[in-house]
């Protein structure tokens, strides 16, 4: 049996794939399947990354400029909105299949370019700028000279678990992805396996909650599945309020399908009959596609009353709600979902014995979920085979900072730090030296030179008093001062706090004040601040040690790590705050001094006039000089001086 136009689609998919099983045994199906998918076209087909990052990129408009070519010259083909690829430095990304040949892909691909592009490509030519690669395929033909698109140094490191069909399908087509294989896995763990099965191939499959916690999932499971209740309920916790951190709102936006054949096999697995997907409600892009692709499964009916003839009854809602950090805490969550406020409970109970409406309710995060459908496809020993000995699968992490290659990038756990930054990120953007990776906002964990040779490992992490955190990843160069970044992170944690515990509502207050006086410059008549200083630095530590054993929540109990571990791996910035009252980067503008060289300065007053505050006296053609009780150290005389008149000390 194979497609034809007179066909439903749907209903050669479901009858061929999801209920007879044929799968690779029949070369017709897999044939048309191919084509389905997108891995063999009837006609040029072009995808443009319509992700967020793409987007911003100015994707839009490229994917105008190439519908406005199409229709100029009157070429039938096939444009697609893709999803992220997840290499954001080379955004706008363009990929162009030509009946019967390889996949290509080209980044940076403005509107300007798009004509030079598609002159070239549609004519079977190569263009003057080289492509990423290709995707290559044995039953396609390859592009002489042009290496495959896993070679290429951001992808050669990766192991794409979860991310092997971002940016490679249409992410609001059901079709193409039932083509690549999905929702196989739902179908054949309902029509086969009991809920108790299902949860014990999790559990042996080592799947660790990847929200920062590392909680075995299939353990979390187990003990929904054995309460008894008359309800349960299945949260996604997609809100990633965590600075740096991007990953799970472009894997929804490039691969719904996979977040919502996780959510059905969960809440097949516990026994619940409703899930839920909260996110935050600024993730337009990804909400409309993950409403799109659940009107779809509906159609298809693989979600709502009996399910496939199997008896299963499973709805899937999406909740929107305004970002808030306090709502990674999953009881927290699930206070927001009832319409309270975001606050936190004490545990026990846990949620998967009294969670929503005082029902068992499972609470995971994207990233976990994206790995159930390719567990229960392919079995628990095909995802302990990659990892380590105590941390299994892979892991996805928001490449940013001071990188040549930024994204979101999947790697194998196991991989180290070292080889994240100088080979999948491409080593060090600029001139200045690496200082240190800061893994999460929630963790505040920094991995510092001497700890680059770390694997990304739960156990690992821990030997070394860190975390693995979310999946935020930023790169820090010699040009950032460690105190301020402590102080950012205390600031942030000040602000979301849901203020329902007094150690961390007034701990992470008083720690700020600690943290605000520590790069202030006491003013001569206000000696007093001298003292503050001092003394503050002192409490610092024991402030902490109160607030981490005895905040509500894990949230709170992480809010003093970014000050706890400044202070054990950049204490000597913390002391030249303290007595030197200086910053070595520079960045910290109370304790910037700033003077002219009177020999260099030629008195053309461009800092005269620029000064906000009118720090600086002088007359044309004369020497200028910085009135320092009045200058606030903005730098701005600095930045103006043409003839370097203007130092620092």
């Amino acid at each position: 049996m194979t497609l034809d136009d007179t066909q439903n689609p749907r209903q050669f998919l479901i009858n061929k794939v999801l209920l007879d099983h044929r799968r690779d045994e029949d070369a017709t199906v897999r044939k048309s399947l191919s084509y389905i998918s997108g891995e063999r076209v009837h006609k040029t087909m072009i995808y443009v990354g319509m992700a967020t990052c793409g987007m911003i990129a100015g994707a839009k408009k490229t994917y105008q400029a190439i519908r406005e070519y199409l229709g100029d010259h009157g070429i039938e083909a096939t444009l697609v909105e893709g999803g992220c690829v997840g290499f954001c430095r080379m955004e706008p990304i363009v990929d162009i299949q030509l009946p019967g040949k390889a996949r290509l892909s080209f980044g940076n691909i403005t509107s300007d370019k798009v004509q030079a592009l598609l002159d070239d490509v549609l004519n079977n030519n190569l263009p003057e700028q080289d492509p990423a690669g290709q995707y290559e395929n044995p039953v396609l033909q390859r592009w002489e000279g042009v290496s495959p698109i896993h070679k290429h140094p951001f992808f050669a490191g990766q192991q794409r678990l979860i991310m092997d069909l971002c940016g490679v399908i249409d992410p609001v087509s059901i079709e193409s992805y039932i083509a690549k294989g999905g929702y196989w896995a739902f179908t054949d763990t309902i029509s086969a396996q009991t809920p108790a099965q299902v949860c014990k191939v999790i559990e042996d499959s080592g799947l660790a909650g990847r929200g920062g916690g590392g909680y075995p999932a299939g353990r979390k499971w187990l003990s929904a599945l054995r309460a008894v209740s008359d309800s349960k309920y299945l949260v996604c916790n997609a809100v990633e309020s965590d600075p740096g951190s991007y990953m799970n709102r472009a894997i929804i936006e490039s691969n719904p399908h996979r977040l919502i054949e996780a959510l059905l096999i969960g809440a097949y697995a516990i026994g619940a009959g409703k899930a839920f997907v909260f996110i935050r409600e600024e993730f337009s892009l990804a909400i409309e596609r993950l409403e799109e692709a659940i009107r779809q499964a509906r159609e298809y009916g693989l979600t709502g009353h009996h399910i496939l003839d199997s008896g299963v009854n499973i709805e899937i809602s999406v909740k929107k709600g305004a970002r808030a950090f306090v709502c990674g805490e999953e009881t927290a969550l699930n206070n927001s979902l009832e319409g309270k406020r975001a606050m936190p409970e004490l545990k026990p109970p846990y949620p998967s014995e009294k969670g929503l409406w005082d029902h068992p309710t499972i609470v995971n995060n994207v990233e976990t979920l994206f790995n159930v459908p390719l567990i229960m496809r392919n079995g628990a020993d095909w995802f302990r085979n990659t990892g380590t000995e105590g941390s299994k699968g892979t892991k996805v992490f928001t490449l940013s900072g001071k990188l040549r290659n930024y994204g979101t990038v999947e790697v194998p756990m196991g991989t180290t730090f070292r080889d994240i930054v100088w080979k999948t990120g491409g080593g060090m953007a600029g001139e200045k030296d690496f200082k240190a990776i800061v893994l999460g906002i929630n963790s505040g964990s920094y991995i510092t030179g001497e700890t680059l040779d770390t694997r990304v490992d739960f156990d690992e992490l821990k030997k070394i008093g860190g975390a693995l955190g979310s999946g935020a990843f930023v790169v820090l160069d010699t040009g950032v001062c460690m105190v301020d970044m402590a102080r950012f992170f205390t600031a942030f944690f000040k602000n979301e706090s849901c203020g329902k515990c007094i150690p961390c509502r007034e701990g992470t207050a008083r720690m700020l004040e600690v943290m605000d006086n520590a790069k202030r410059r006491p003013g001569e008549s206000k000696s007093f601040q001298t003292l503050q200083r001092f003394k503050g630095v002192m409490q610092l530590k024991s402030l902490a040690g109160v607030i981490r054993e005895t905040s509500l929540c894990s949230l709170g109990k992480s809010s003093p790590n970014a000050i706890l571990n400044t202070l054990k791996h950049f204490k000597s910035e913390f002391d030249a705050h303290i007595f030197d009252r200086k910053c070595a980067a520079n960045t910290c503008t109370d304790l910037r001094v700033f003077f002219i060289d009177v020999d260099a300065c030629t008195g053309c007053t461009a800092c005269f006039k620029k000064c906000p505050v009118d720090a600086i006296i002088g007359s044309p053609r004369y020497p200028h000089f910085i009135v320092q009780d009045k200058c606030i150290g903005c730098g701005t005389c600095f930045e103006v001086c043409k003839f370097n008149a203007v130092l620092i000390k």
